[in-house]
């Protein structure tokens, strides 16, 4: 096990998985996203603990390593949701690894899920604590839930200076060229904020104008 392998009572699972799928991330991403990727896995894992929540450490560690991979340049031209290419790429990560049906479910699920709210909460713990943790890290929900400890051990080991601007230009610089993706989410708030000329979609006026005659 590496240095960097446990924090606050919780562990990166020692598996040939794991560790791949840790090398694949590292060299794919920013230290931004991983950093933020290894501290959703942590913050999921003792949210899962504070909710005495059973689940596979494996699968909520390979979903949060994964979940931001979409953001990158190569997605940006997808047409797609990020939070789809990024559950894609996991899906055939796994599938690669003949990975059973049911798990790839599960992580494909938490990922694609991970910015829509109220609904990941109850569904399979595994999808549950992504959320979890994405929302304790970069929106500070539940931030008392976790100990000043815990929480200091764990941004030791992922710091995270000017997390907030640089996360926002992240989310911006990655669905900017996808405007039309952001529908329906909470990227058009991002997209409002940073894009000058951005026009949110509107969901009423979606409906009014819509081909039928009634």
């Amino acid at each position: 096990m590496t240095s960097d392998s446990s924090a606050a009572g919780v562990r990166v699972p020692d598996s040939k998985l794991s560790r791949e799928a840790t090398e694949l991330v590292r060299d794919t991403v920013s230290d931004l996203i991983y950093d933020h990727s290894r501290r959703v896995y942590f913050f999921g894992a003792l949210q899962g603990r504070n909710r005495d929540l059973g689940f596979d450490p494996e699968l909520l560690y390979i979903a949060a390593m994964f979940h931001d991979l979409g953001l990158g340049e190569p997605f940006r031209r997808s047409g797609r949701r990020f939070e789809v290419d990024s559950a894609d790429e996991a899906r055939r990560f796994l599938q690669a690894r003949q990975v059973p049906e049911d798990s790839i479910r599960r992580v494909w699920t938490a990922i694609a899920l991970h910015t829509t709210p109220g609904i990941p909460e109850f569904m399979e713990p595994e999808v549950a604590l992504v959320t979890a943790g994405v929302e304790y890290d970069v929106l500070g929900i539940g931030y008392h839930d976790v100990t000043k400890g815990d929480r200091a051990a764990i941004v030791a080991l992922h710091p995270r200076p000017d997390f907030k601007q640089r996360i926002l230009q992240a989310f911006t610089e990655g669905v900017r060229p996808k405007p039309e993706t952001t529908f329906g989410n909470v990227k058009a708030d991002v997209l409002a904020h940073y894009v000058p000329g951005f026009e949110r979609g509107d969901f009423v006026r979606t409906i009014l104008d819509s081909p039928w005659a009634e």
